[in-house]
C-alpha cells in the first residue's frame, strides 16, 4: 500500500511557485481546488491532514506594489497582507467539502522553546481531533533573520516531528532525488527509495548554493533527516499536476525516504535516550498497576513531586520504594504538579485557575523500564 494511503497523519508542503502565478501574483485557484479535492478524499477515509503552505509574501508583495529584492520589513509587510488572502483562498476551497480550515503561524522558536513547542503541539492535536485542517506558514510578520526557519521544507519536517506524523510530502518542481541535477546531467539516475541518509546520498544534493529543485535539494535532505529521525516517511514529488496527491497514490514518480522505526517508537526512543531527567514523580501502588497496563500517569496516583522542572521536561517515575519505573515528559511544571497531586482532573481549574491536561504524563510521552 502507498505510504500516503496507510498514514494516519499526513503533512503536505506546498511552495509559492505551485500556489501563486508568478506573472500576476494571483492564487492559482484551479490548482488549489484540485489539491483540496485530494485533501477531502483523504479526510473522507479517516485520515488527518496538515498543510504547510508558502505563498503569503508572493501574494502580498504584488498587492503592495513591492519589487524584489525585499528588505526584511517589506517582506514582513507583504506577509501580513498576503496571509489574509492565502487563508481565505484555503477556506473557500475547502468549504465546498464541508471542511473547517485553521490558520497556524509558527517560528523557529516555537519548535526550539519547550513550552511553546508543547503549546503548538497541543493546539494542532486539538484541531485534528476536531476534524479541522490546519494550514501552517512561517510567521514572516514577526520572524527576523536570526530566528527564521528559512524554508518551509524544514518547517514541515519540524511539524511532522512535533505531531508524530506518519507521512510528509514535499511538493517541488522536480519529481524526486537524482544522483545529480537531471537538468544539467543527462546521465543522472532517479533514486526511488532512500533508507539511510549516507554521505553518498547527501552528496547528490550538491552545494547549498547550487542545489537543484525549488528551494534546493539540500534543504529537502535536511528535512528528510529530521523526518527519518522521527519515524516519519517523506516524499519529494512534482507538484504541478492537478490532484498531486492522487497522482502519487496512482503510481506517480517520487522519491520516498523510509525510516527504520514508526513515529511512536522513534518518539519513545528519543525520550529514553536523548533527554536528561530533571525531577521525579513518586506514585502509589494503584498507579504502578495502571502504568504496567500501558495507561497514562494521572495526578490522582502521584504521592510526591521531587526536583525542579518545567512543563515538558523529562522526569523519572518511581514507586514508594524508590525503584525507577520509567521516565516521561511531564505536562506540568513542578510547582503546579505538586498542587494537583492526588487530585482528580475536575478539580484542576479550582486549584490552578485553568484546566490543563488530564494527565501528568500521557502514555505517548512515557517510556517504561524493562
Amino acid at each position: 500500500m502507498n505510504p500516503i494511503a496507510r498514514a494516519r497523519r499526513v503533512i503536505v508542503k506546498i511552495g509559492s511557485s505551485l500556489l501563486v502565478d508568478e506573472a500576476s501574483g494571483d492564487i492559482r485557484r484551479a490548482w488549489l481546488d484540485a489539491f483540496c479535492d485530494d485533501v477531502a478524499r483523504l479526510k473522507a477515509r479517516g485520515q488527518e491532514v496538515i498543510v504547510v503552505s508558502s505563498g503569503a509574501v508572493a501574494v502580498g508583495r504584488r498587492h503592495l506594489g513591492l519589487t524584489p529584492p525585499l528588505r526584511l520589513e517589506e517582506k514582513q509587510a507583504a506577509a501580513a497582507t498576503g496571509q489574509i488572502r492565502l487563508a481565505h483562498a484555503y477556506q473557500e476551497a475547502l468549504a465546498g467539502h464541508g471542511i473547517t480550515v485553521a490558520q497556524v503561524l509558527l517560528t523557529l522558536e516555537d519548535s526550539d522553546d519547550r513550552s511553546r513547542y508543547l503549546n503548538a503541539r497541543a493546539t494542532l492535536d486539538t484541531l485534528l481531533k476536531l476534524k479541522a485542517v490546519p494550514v501552517i506558514n512561517e510567521n514572516d510578520t514577526v520572524a527576523t533573520a536570526e530566528i527564521r526557519v528559512g524554508d518551509n521544507d524544514r518547517l514541515a519536517a519540524r511539524v511532522a516531528q512535533m505531531i508524530a506524523a506518519d507521512a510528509l510530502v514535499l511538493f517541488s518542481d522536480i519529481d524526486g532525488l537524482y544522483t545529480a541535477d537531471p537538468r544539467k546531467d543527462p546521465t543522472a539516475r532517479f533514486i526511488p527509495e532512500v533508507g539511510e541518509l549516507s554521505a553518498e546520498i547527501e552528496a547528490m544534493a550538491g552545494d547549498p548554493g547550487s542545489g537543484y529543485g525549488s528551494g534546493g535539494m539540500v534543504t529537502k535532505l535536511a528535512a528528510a533527516r529530521i523526518c527519518m529521525g522521527a519515524g516519519c516517511r517523506m516524499a519529494i514529488a512534482r507538484g504541478e499536476p492537478l490532484g498531486p496527491l492522487r497522482a502519487i497514490e496512482n503510481g506517480g514518480r517520487c522519491t520516498w525516504f523510509l525510516p527504520k522505526a514508526e513515529p511512536h517508537a522513534a518518539r519513545k526512543r528519543w525520550i529514553a535516550g536523548a533527554m536528561r531527567p530533571t525531577g521525579t514523580l513518586v506514585v502509589d501502588d494503584g498507579a504502578c498497576q495502571a502504568l504496567a497496563q500501558g495507561r497514562s500517569l494521572l495526578p490522582a496516583g502521584v504521592v510526591a513531586v521531587e526536583g525542579s522542572f518545567e512543563r515538558g521536561d523529562c522526569v523519572l517515575v518511581k514507586n514508594r520504594d524508590g525503584r525507577v519505573l520509567g521516565r516521561g515528559l511531564c505536562a506540568y511544571a513542578a510547582p503546579e504538579a505538586a498542587r494537583i497531586l492526588g487530585r482528580k482532573s475536575t478539580e484542576f481549574e479550582a486549584v490552578l485557575g485553568y484546566r490543563g491536561e488530564d494527565e501528568l504524563i500521557h502514555r505517548d510521552d512515557l517510556v517504561m523500564e524493562g
